[in-house]
């Protein structure tokens, strides 16, 4: 059974950090990348980051870019955002998924193109 549980969500005030973890398991990880996605109340989900594990390339969107940091533990099959410097406009549901690592890899994550999600985690980051 494939399994992405994201935890580290949380409440930080403008300015602070949080690093949200995803844990994989059921599916042979170098064979996909990961992706973070978040969503706002009433807007779309969007891709934040992205990295393939096997090569550890990575993507970042411009509105995180210097900002947030993607990174793969793959002994554990964990991958991680460490987001730096927050703002209120990082407040959103943040989701991560799996995507075949040859469609996905490298490129701006699009939800459509990822095959496995795991549930939100809630970062609010207050003024």
């Amino acid at each position: 059974e494939v399994q992405l549980q994201a935890s580290g969500g949380g409440l930080v005030q403008a300015g602070g950090s949080l690093r949200l973890s995803c844990a994989a398991s059921g599916f042979t990880f170098d064979d996909y990348a990961i992706g973070w996605f978040r969503q706002a109340p009433g807007k779309e989900r969007e891709g934040v980051s992205c990295i393939s594990t096997s090569d550890g390339s990575t993507y970042y969107a411009n509105s995180v870019w210097g900002r947030f940091t993607i990174s793969s533990d793959n002994a554990n099959n964990t991958i991680y955002l460490q987001m730096n410097s927050l703002k209120p406009e990082d407040t959103a549901v943040y989701y991560c998924a799996a995507g075949p690592r040859t469609v996905v890899a490298g490129i701006e994550p699009l939800p459509e193109m990822y095959e496995y999600w795991g549930q939100g985690t809630l970062v609010t980051v207050s003024s």
